[in-house]
């Protein structure tokens, strides 16, 4: 079976036990307690988390994170550049909010990609691969996964929100690292519940006569396959979760109106709260999606309805995380798979453009209120410190305290590394 029907075959199956591809036990990965030691100590990061929020569609750089205010209207267009709470730090006029946040962030405005369409971009910039036929890469959460111990054993480490059926997950690695998918935040984990006419005692009865029927199955395929093994494996993930006292987490209608009034009442509002939530449960890494960045016309008509949304969900995310004191061991990363063409079009839009863009770091020990790297003066080239994809995960996997120079090989055996072949860690960003 290849690769690529592997990872089919597990989320058919996955949504069958309630919506979930596989629970992150990994506590047998683990069993070393030097290798563990190891692993805490490695990159001396000071997260224990990440929340790494997506703009999928290629999110301007211009009219965000890196205004050119002495390029004049062919650039910046309707866009305004306003000062920050850090002298010298300006953004575009669509983020006021996170403006006032700019001293918990560190600004990369020299990313650049080899990348320019979407899929591949959105790939790239996640793996530090270039997407192929043949194999799937493992996104820095599934890296994360495989690379660190379980906080919590009963709710899984790695979580998706709105983040679609492209997501590369934990791509080659083991089924039990892929992500648990939550399509809608506002609709939490379905089916997570017995139904109402089903006892304990007949649920138990269901589990014993699937085993049974599966035996003469397992005890031929199970010890030697590992698709086979993921079968039952995602029913014992679902098993647990769903008997976890930590299942609540899923449940927004937990939260304050305040604190929903605070992040907003977009699903991708929804879904910041949602990562906060879960990584107060100990769950190591969460990745939010927000979609239709990709404004070749209209550019500022979408600015004014798009930005204000990531803008009031990043800074109640920022802020709630402070306030309850997980900023320091949370990483939150923003990212897109490519910026937008610095010259307005005459549609009034921005194309594609993968030579040069902006990206977010916070919290997790990152030194807020600074810049790293630079564009020229209409934002088209990378002038200085250029970043790729590859130093923006070594950097990530630094941040966590990981092996992220390990090399882990493929079911093909071939050599791998979170870091991707040559990526660097951007060591300047962490105070």
């Amino acid at each position: 079976m290849s690769e690529l029907d592997r990872r089919a075959f597990l989320a058919r199956t996955a949504q069958s036990c309630f919506g979930v591809t596989l629970g992150s036990s990994m506590a047998t990965l683990f069993s070393n307690s030097a290798q563990a030691a190891a692993i805490k100590s490695a990159g001396g990061g000071k997260a224990k988390h990440v929340i790494y929020l997506f703009m999928s569609g290629g999110m301007t750089h211009v009219d965000t994170f890196d205004p050119k205010e002495s390029a004049g209207s062919p650039i910046m267009g309707d866009t305004r550049a306003i000062a920050t709470n850090v002298a010298g730090i300006q953004f575009g006029h669509w983020l006021p909010q996170l403006a006032k946040q700019a001293d918990k962030l560190a600004i990369i405005r020299s990313m650049n990609s080899t990348q320019g369409a979407h899929g591949p971009g959105r790939y790239f910039m996640r793996t530090g691969y270039t997407q192929r036929a043949s194999i799937v890469h493992p996104a820095a959460g599934g890296w994360i996964n495989r690379l660190s111990k379980p906080l919590n054993q009963t709710i899984p480490s790695y979580v998706t929100i709105s983040c679609g059926n492209d997501h590369p997950g934990a791509g080659f690695l083991e089924p039990s690292l892929q992500p648990l998918p939550i399509g809608s935040p506002m609709e939490g984990l379905k089916n997570s519940k017995k139904q109402r006419n089903v006892t304990e005692s007949d649920f138990k009865k269901q589990l014993e006569l699937r085993k049974l029927l599966d035996a003469e199955f397992d005890a031929k395929y199970h010890a030697g396959h590992k698709t086979v093994r993921a079968y039952n494996e995602v029913y014992d993930s679902a098993v647990k979760l769903m008997k976890s006292e930590d299942l609540h987490a899923f449940d927004l209608s937990d939260e304050s109106p305040v604190t929903h009034k605070l992040y907003g009442e977009s699903q991708f509002s929804k879904g910041c709260l949602l990562a906060r939530r879960l990584v107060e449960k100990g769950v190591r890494s969460v990745e939010v999606e927000l979609g239709g960045f990709d404004w070749h016309n209209d550019n500022f008509q979408q600015a004014a309805d798009k930005l204000p949304i990531l803008d009031q969900a990043m800074s109640a995310l920022l802020i709630d995380l402070k306030a309850k004191g997980l900023l320091d061991s949370t990483l939150v990363v923003l990212a897109t798979e490519f910026g937008r063409t610095p010259k307005v079009t005459p549609d009034g839009g921005r194309d594609h453009f993968p030579k040069a863009f902006s990206t977010i770091l916070a919290g997790g020990g990152i030194k807020g209120g600074m810049v790293y790297g630079e564009t020229d003066a209409t934002a088209s080239n990378v002038a200085d410190k250029p970043v790729t994809a590859s130093d923006f995960n070594a950097t990530i996997g630094h941040a966590m305290g990981l092996h992220f120079d390990e090399t882990i090989y493929s079911a093909s055996k071939r050599p791998f590394k979170m870091a991707g072949r040559k990526g660097s860690v951007i060591k300047e960003v962490f105070a």
